[in-house]
Order: C-alpha cells, then sequence, then structure tokens
C-alpha cells in the first residue's frame, strides 16, 4: 500500500469545451467531476497500474463529503482528517483549441491543531503502507512548523518519503535529506535561482540538491524529459511526442507511475520509464490520472532511459 497525503484537495470539475473565449458566454459538452488535488492524481495513477494507495488529508463541509464519497467510489482506501473548513473546488478549462485553463480556489485556513491531528492520523496509519508521497500546495496560513511537524513523523517512519511540492513548502522539504524530492523544471528552479529549460540546466539544479544533501531528486521537463539523481546513479528518460490534449495531472501522474513501479520491486531505471510514460499517456486525456492503461504500455516501448 502506498500513502497518498493531500494536504490541499479539491474537488475538480473538468469542463471540455470545443473553444475558450474570455468575456463570452461558454458551453461545456462534458463535465467530469472527480475527487482532486494533486495526490488524489497520485492515487488515482497508482490505482490504474494496479497499485493500492491510500489517500489522506484535510476534509470538510459538504465538499469534503463529496471527496470522501467520490474517492470511494473510485475504489480508493482513504482515512480523511476531519476539519471546519470546507473543502476547495477547482475548476478546469479544456478547450480542442488549447491546453487547459485551471482555476484554483485557495482553499480555506487550516489551524495548528488540525495539522497536529493530520500528523497523528498519519502516524496512525504509516505502519501499514511501504511508502508515501505528500504531494501539492498547503492550506492558506499554513506555517514551516506545521509542516515540519509532519515531515518528521514520515522521516521518522523509515519509510521511503517523496515530496512533490513548491514554494515554502519545497524550501522546508529541501532541509530533510532523507526525503525524496520530485519537483518540475519550473518549481525547482524558482527555488534555486535557476532558469531549468534543458538537460544541462538539470543537471546542474541536480548538483545543487546533491549539494544540499538529498540523495533522491527527480527534475521532470516536460517535451525533454526526466532526470532521476540517487545513491546508484543518474538517468535521463526521454518521452515520444504525443498529440496533447491537456498537461493537468501529468506530473502527478509521473510519481504515481514512479512509485507504482518502486513498489513493485523495480529498479531506477525501470521505473522512471514507468513514470514517463504514466506521465507521458495522462497528456492524451482529460483529468488527472484518467489515462487507459492501453495507451500507456504503448508510450512504455517508445521511451528510452540513459545512463548520464
Amino acid at each position: 500500500m502506498i500513502l497518498c497525503l493531500t494536504p490541499n484537495p479539491a474537488i475538480d470539475r473538468t469542463l471540455l469545451l470545443p473553444s475558450l473565449t474570455l468575456g463570452n458566454v461558454n458551453r461545456a459538452q462534458r463535465v467530469i467531476v472527480a475527487a482532486g488535488g494533486k495526490g488524489l492524481n497520485v492515487a488515482r495513477t497508482i490505482h490504474r497500474l494496479d497499485g493500492e494507495p491510500l489517500c489522506m488529508g484535510f476534509a470538510g463541509g459538504h465538499s469534503g463529503r463529496l471527496l470522501a464519497d467520490l474517492a470511494q467510489k473510485e475504489g480508493f482506501s482513504s482515512s480523511w482528517t476531519w476539519t471546519n473548513a470546507e473543502t476547495r473546488n477547482c475548476t478546469i478549462l479544456i478547450a480542442q483549441n488549447g491546453d487547459a485553463t485551471v482555476i484554483n480556489e485557495p482553499g480555506v485556513s487550516i489551524s495548528t491543531a488540525d495539522w497536529k491531528q493530520l500528523s497523528q492520523d498519519v502516524q496512525k496509519q504509516l505502519p501499514m503502507v511501504n511508502r508515501a508521497c505528500l504531494s501539492g500546495s498547503l492550506p492558506p496560513n499554513s506555517t514551516a512548523e506545521d509542516l515540519r511537524g509532519l515531515l518528521r513523523i514520515l522521516v521518522d517512519s523509515g519509510k521511503q518519503i517523496w515530496v512533490d511540492t513548491s514554494g515554502m513548502a519545497l524550501k522546508v522539504a529541501l532541509d530533510y535529506p532523507e526525503l525524496c524530492i520530485k519537483v518540475n523544471g519550473n518549481e525547482i528552479g524558482d527555488m534555486l535561482g535557476l532558469e531549468l529549460n534543458d538537460l544541462a540546466s538539470a543537471e546542474r539544479a541536480l548538483v545543487l540538491l546533491r549539494e544540499h544533501g538529498l540523495t533522491t531528486s527527480v527534475i521532470t521537463l516536460g517535451p525533454v524529459g526526466a532526470l532521476l539523481a540517487t545513491q546508484e546513479g543518474k538517468w535521463h528518460a526521454q518521452c515520444p511526442k504525443v498529440n496533447v490534449v491537456s498537461t493537468v495531472g501529468s506530473g502527478d501522474a509521473f510519481l504515481g507511475g514512479f512509485v507504482s513501479a518502486l513498489d513493485a520491486g523495480k529498479d531506477w531505471p525501470k521505473a522512471l520509464c514507468d513514470a514517463v510514460a504514466a506521465g507521458t499517456a495522462n497528456t492524451l486525456s482529460p483529468g488527472g490520472g484518467q489515462f487507459g492503461i492501453e495507451t500507456f504500455y504503448e508510450i512504455h516501448e517508445q521511451i528510452s532511459v540513459q545512463a548520464i
């Protein structure tokens, strides 16, 4: 079982449109309502690849109950930390003539007491999981100390812990060398003060992360592929060119594919191949983790992984 932590989950409403014109009435052809947030997309990918996710995070109000119901209907095990704060909603507009437009609500502030409760709830579940992922943004007004309390419990478990976040949360995570970091080029570029747009700049970022004390890091670069650095070596995986429908959730699908492969006992290069296949397959359909398994395997055959 893989723990998928989403501190700031949402109800994702994905609207498929023939076109999108600002300032005009736009009529959707199809609407997809799903339990959302980066960790839910990770869980959905793990589930599609025959793994077993355990979803955790804050939930509250009518939207929180809908979140729990939607996750259950998809077959996910879950253990939510209930609060008085209403779970947020996010709207994703996907037009046929362009990539997605995402409108993310910020969410509602969570108290320090709620964070402590989440940490306690996570601690109870950790003995039952093999590894864990902490994904996405934090609720408004969350502090570095709130996050540190949770990260300390995760690290002390001795399990492999992956973190995919940005901003303040990423800065805090970098203080824990025991963590495994998965970021995209923009997220880590902003943190390190670099512009990441090619393999050379991404390799430089991996060196800086190693100098910071981190032993396991992944940087995704969209069409350029992904780079992985561990104590055992470095690898680059190149994805095939595809006709992108939406990139929403593709980084989450990447992480879901990666940890699923590791959970199945695959080595680092094979896990990286699975990750890129899941992330690329995700771009061919609307919604995070909604790709078809046949598409995953078709793309998998086209991916090359090379040692750096």
